[in-house]
C-alpha cells in the first residue's frame, strides 16, 4: 500500500529530500537541532566528557568522602544540576496535557485512535518482553552474582544499608485491599485531575509527584470528547491548547541552551562521588547490564527500525543524539519527554497526533531498559544470597519485570521500590539492593536512554504502520 500523508498537517520543517541534499555538507549542518554555531548534541557530549573526566580527577585527588567534595556536590554541581532537571520537569504537565489533547483531537476518528493504541501495546509488550529475555539469558549465562567476593558484598551492603532501608520500608508498606479490578480502575481512573496534576509528596526533599497515568487518561478523554462536538465550539479550545503546547516548546528550547553546563554538574556528582572503584567491585554486574541494554539498543531497535518503519538504524540513531543525551545526563524518561516530542516530528516527521499520544503514553508504559535491568538485578542478587531459582520462579520474574517496565515511575531510580518486591516475591532478603545502590545512578542513565529510543521506535512504527511518510535516508 502506498504512503499517505494527513493534508492537515504541515509539513515536517526538513524534508527527506532536503536532508539527502545535506548529506553532501559538513557533520554539523546535518542536524536541525542547532542551525547556528556548535550543534545542541555536540554541546551536551562535550560537557558530559567535562564532566566525568573532572569528576573523576576529584575523586582520584581528594576521594569521595572528602568535606572539599562534598562541600562542591552539595553548594555548586547538584543545585546546577537539580535546577536544570526541574526545570526539564516543570514543562512537563503542560505539555503532556496539550500535545495529547490536541493529538487526540489531531486523530479524529475515535476508532483510528483504538487502532493506534492498541498498535502501541503490542509493540509494547512483545519489545519489553524481548528485554526481559536477553536480561535473563545473559545474567544466567554469565552469573554475574557468582563472581563478586563476599568481602566486598558486605562492605557494599555495610555502606549502603541505610538507604537500603529506606528503600525496603517504603516498598512493603501494607497492601491495599482491594480486588485485582478495583486496583487497576483505580490505577487509571482519576476523581479529581486537578489533585492528579498537584501529585503526592513522595520526599519532602524532591517536592511532589504527579500522576502520569490519571492525568493521561484524563487528556485522553477529553481530547475523545472534543472529536464528537462541532468545532465552532471545540476550536478555540483546541487552539488554546495548541498554544499552551508552542509556548511549553519554547521554553523547553530556551531551558535545553543550559543544558551543556548541567550534564557536566550531573555528571560530576555521580564520577566524584563514586569514582571508578564501584564500577570495578560490581564489574561483572554493571558488564552485564550494560552488554544487555547494548543488545537490545543496537540489535532489536535496529531490527525494528529497519523492518518495522523502513528507516536507516544509522540515520535513526543520527537524527535522535540529542534526545539519547538528554535522557542520559538526566535520568528520566519525563524530563525527556520535551526534547523528544520536538525532535521526533522535526528531525523524523512523525506527525504530532502520533507523536504525542506515543511518546506521552510510552514515558510511563514502554521502558524496555528498566524492564531488562530489573530482570538481571533480581537474579544477580538471588545468586549472591545463593537461591537457584528455578525455571517457573524465573518466568515469573521475567512477567513481573514486564509489569515493572510498565508500571514503573519515569524518574531516576524509579525501578528500585519494584525490584524490592519482586526480591521479596521470590524469598531473598530484600536488603542485599544495597549491593547496587551505588552504581544504580550510573545504569539508570543507560537504561533511561534505552527507553526513550524505544518510545521513538515506537513512535515510527505506529506512524508508519498508518500509513505516514517518514523522513528517508539516502539509499532507500
Amino acid at each position: 500500500m502506498a504512503d499517505k500523508k494527513d493534508d492537515r498537517l504541515p509539513a515536517p520543517p526538513i524534508s527527506a529530500d532536503a536532508y539527502e541534499r545535506e548529506e553532501t555538507t559538513d557533520l554539523k549542518d546535518q542536524t536541525p537541532d542547532s542551525p547556528k554555531g556548535m550543534p545542541l548534541h555536540t554541546r551536551i557530549l562535550t560537557g558530559l566528557i567535562v564532566g566525568v573526566v573532572a569528576g573523576i580527577a576529584t575523586n582520584y585527588i581528594w576521594g569521595g568522602d572528602n568535606a572539599r567534595v562534598t562541600w562542591i556536590v552539595t553548594n555548586i554541581t547538584e543545585p546546577v544540576g537539580q535546577l536544570f532537571l526541574r526545570m526539564l520537569l516543570m514543562t512537563v504537565i503542560p505539555l503532556v496535557f496539550s500535545s495529547l489533547v490536541v493529538g487526540v483531537a489531531g486523530i479524529g476518528d475515535v476508532r483510528k485512535l483504538g487502532r493506534v493504541g492498541l498498535k502501541c501495546l503490542a509493540y509494547t509488550v512483545i519489545i519489553s518482553g524481548i528485554s526481559v529475555v536477553i536480561g535473563l539469558t545473559l545474567a544466567n549465562t554469565v552469573r554475574p552474582g557468582q563472581r563478586i567476593d563476599p568481602a566486598t558484598a558486605q562492605a557494599l551492603q555495610a555502606r549502603y544499608g541505610s538507604d537500603a532501608t529506606k528503600q525496603v520500608e517504603a516498598a512493603q508498606k501494607p497492601a491495599d485491599t482491594d480486588s485485582v479490578l478495583m486496583t487497576v480502575v483505580k490505577t487509571l481512573v482519576p476523581t479529581n485531575p486537578i489533585a492528579a496534576i498537584a501529585g503526592v509528596k513522595r520526599d519532602p526533599k524532591e517536592g511532589d509527584t504527579p500522576n502520569m497515568i490519571h492525568l493521561m487518561f484524563f487528556a485522553l478523554i477529553l481530547g475523545v470528547a472534543t472529536t464528537m462536538i462541532s468545532t465552532s465550539v471545540s476550536g478555540p479550545f483546541v487552539r488554546g491548547l495548541e498554544a499552551l503546547y508552542e509556548i511549553s516548546a519554547k521554553i523547553i528550547d530556551i531551558v535545553m541552551k543550559f543544558a551543556p553546563f548541567a550534564v557536566a554538574c550531573l555528571l560530576f556528582n555521580n564520577t566524584a562521588r563514586f569514582g571508578l572503584d564501584l564500577l570495578w567491585a560490581l564489574a561483572w554486574f554493571v558488564a552485564t547490564v550494560l552488554a544487555g541494554l547494548a543488545l537490545h539498543m543496537f540489535g532489536v531497535y535496529s531490527l525494528s527500525v529497519y523492518f518495522l518503519s523502513r528507516l536507516s538504524p544509522i540515520d535513526f540513531f543520527r537524527r535522535i543524539k540529542t534526545v539519547m543525551l538528554t535522557a542520559f545526563s538526566t535520568s528520566s524518561s519525563n524530563a525527556t519527554l520535551p526534547t523528544a516530542l520536538r525532535v521526533s516530528e522535526e528531525n523524523l516527521g512523525v506527525p504530532r497526533e502520533i507523536n504525542s499520544f506515543v511518546l506521552t503514553v510510552g514515558a510511563t508504559a514502554n521502558q524496555n531498559g528498566t524492564a531488562l535491568y530489573e530482570g538481571v538485578t533480581v537474579l544477580f542478587l538471588a545468586q549472591l544470597a545463593g537461591i537457584d531459582l528455578t525455571l517457573g520462579q524465573q518466568v515469573m520474574v521475567a512477567y513481573l519485570a514486564i509489569l515493572g517496565g510498565i508500571g514503573t515511575a519515569g524518574v531516576p531510580s524509579g525501578s528500585i521500590p519494584f525490584i524490592v518486591l519482586v526480591l521479596v516475591t521470590i524469598g531473598v532478603n530484600p536488603a542485599l539492593i544495597a549491593i547496587i545502590l551505588g552504581v544504580d545512578r550510573i545504569l539508570d542513565m543507560c537504561r533511561t536512554t534505552l527507553n526513550v529510543t524505544g518510545d521513538i521506535t515506537a513512535a515510527t512504527y505506529v506512524a508508519r504502520s498508518e500509513g505516514y511518510e517518514l523522513l528517508k535516508s539516502p539509499g532507500r
